[in-house]
């Protein structure tokens, strides 16, 4: 089954990093990414740029309007993801905690619905 990671920082957390121990954290996490990869269990992976370069787009009414960054609630913004199989939910989340990220926000561990099941039941080819 797949799981998607989605990890959430925290920037003041993240802010109070010295760079080099920064560096020292993101090097283990791609080599970690590497070994996942090699070993067939990570599918991707991609950082995202910082939320004050995203646009959000909404339809309400017939009416479409883009907002400048992200809506969000939390300080916490999404900053990447893996794409990961695991046998069970309980595995993907050993598989997370493998990464240092939750100590700067969270990271979201949600399985990946089987989209050629909703493909198969709402009859699109």
């Amino acid at each position: 089954m797949q799981y998607l990671t989605l990890i959430h920082i925290d920037p003041d957390l993240l802010a109070e990093l010295p760079q080099a121990e920064y560096d020292q954290l993101m090097r283990g996490c791609l080599e970690k990414a590497d070994a996942l990869q090699q070993g067939g269990c990570l599918l991707g992976s991609q950082q995202l740029e910082n939320p004050d370069t995203a646009k959000t787009l909404r339809v309400r009414d017939g009416a479409s309007r883009i907002t400048d960054g992200p809506f969000a609630e939390t300080r916490e913004f999404l900053a990447g993801f893996n794409l990961i199989e695991a046998d069970s939910m309980d595995a993907a989340i050993a598989i997370a905690r493998q990464f240092p990220w939750a100590r700067f926000g969270s990271i979201e561990v949600r399985p990946v619905r089987d989209m050629q099941a909703v493909r198969t039941r709402v009859g699109a080819k």
